[in-house]
């Protein structure tokens, strides 16, 4: 006999319509899901949310690419400080990357995904691919696999290297030490690129599965071959490549917490980052000003991209939220989703941050399906408020 899953937590007046579409989901899964939803409007916040066997608010997950979110924060405080400038040769901070041609890419062009520099040659190894520094010195001697600036495509495993590296040759400082003096110690945010062993307990191992075979027939449809631009930028032609769906589950990558995938962090840890982004919290200005974060959030590459081969939208580090996963959003919403189901963003237009996170694995990867009823739920409590 299935054994019905218990939801917990609190979402606040207006909100009640929230926790009723997230129990109609926890109801319809399977007896193992196990997630977490948190939401902010202006600041305050209204749905702290979660269900699973052993899993409370407090419980830690692997957020895979939503990481990609707290390591752009970083890069849009040091351009609004102007410590670094967009348009500034990704040479100026960082002479080494002009190597075979990549001389005249923007910074502007790299937080874009528009270099072309999805991958190397041969691949990372494990132990390459957890530590940002290294794939970088590697990235730095690759051929782009097209003309910096022409095009773009998902640089899903390495954008954190290289954009870390331009962040560390300009201030002396890691993405990670940054993020955490700045952002998440300040705001005691459970968000860390870099989990601390003392915290290691909190953590929910991911869980892997095999997809349905309608989930398999979504992948199927995808690109594959071991050398196809996918398969480089996910590292799949690796000599012994990675199961990507697992590394989370490493220790040495959630101790280092490598800028573009490894960061760890609970539903109230992603949506307390977008909330103290846009809005005022706990008496703290927002992190970003008004034109950083239209500058961020504008669209710079709209699409096709050439590694996933889908439409796809990015702004500045970010996803274009409103565009590729919930058009119900006010323009400019900015974000970024995890290849586990994770879901984060603010929509500056209504006020709303929002953070959601999975222990099971979603198919095909990238905001999990779920997310279009919590977001839109979320969102219609905002308005009407």
């Amino acid at each position: 006999m299935t054994q019905r899953i218990t939801v917990h937590g609190t979402v606040g007046e207006g909100y009640e319509a929230v926790r009723e579409e997230f129990a109609a989901f926890v109801a319809e899964e399977r007896d193992d899901y196990e997630g977490q939803l948190c939401a902010y409007v202006d600041g305050r916040r209204v749905v702290d949310l979660w269900a699973g066997d052993g899993a409370d608010g407090d419980s830690l997950y692997g957020v895979f690419s939503s990481t990609k979110g707290a390591a752009h924060l970083v890069v849009a405080l040091l351009v609004q400080e102007g410590t670094l400038e967009l348009d500034r040769k990704v040479t100026y901070y960082w002479p080494e990357f002009g190597a075979e041609g990549k001389g005249g890419l923007t910074l502007r062009d790299l937080l874009a995904h528009r270099a072309g520099l999805v991958g190397t040659d041969t691949g990372f190894s494990a132990a390459e691919l957890a530590d940002d520094r290294v794939m970088a010195e590697r990235l730095a001697d690759q051929r782009p696999f097209w003309r910096p600036g022409t095009a773009f495509g998902y640089h899903a495993l390495v954008i954190g290297a290289l954009t870390g590296e331009v962040v560390r040759r300009a201030t002396g400082r890691t993405i990670q030490e940054l993020h955490e003096e700045r952002v998440r110690a300040p705001y005691g945010l459970d968000f860390h690129l870099g989990l601390p062993a003392s915290r290691e307990p909190r953590f929910r191992t991911v869980q892997p599965m095999l997809p349905t075979p309608a989930q398999q027939a979504v992948l199927d449809t995808l690109p594959s071959g071991p050398h196809t631009l996918a398969s480089i930028a996910f590292n799949g032609h690796a000599p012994e490549p990675a199961d990507l769906g697992s590394l989370p589950n490493q220790r040495c990558v959630r101790a280092k917490g490598p800028a573009s995938y490894g960061g760890v962090a609970s539903a109230r840890g992603l949506a307390g980052l977008y909330a103290a982004m846009i809005s005022e919290v706990d008496g703290k200005a927002p992190l970003l000003k008004e034109d950083t974060l239209a500058e961020f959030g504008r669209l710079h590459s709209v699409g096709y991209d050439l590694v996933t081969r889908t439409h796809k939208s990015f702004g500045l580090g970010f996803q274009a939220t409103a565009d590729i996963w919930h058009p119900f959003l006010g323009a400019g919403a900015i974000g970024h989703s995890g290849a586990a189901g994770s879901q984060a963003f603010a929509d500056p237009r209504s006020g709303l941050a929002y953070g959601y996170t999975r222990r099971r694995f979603a198919y095909p990867g990238g905001a999990a399906p779920e997310n279009d009823r919590f977001a839109a739920a979320v969102h219609r409590a905002a308005l009407a408020r």
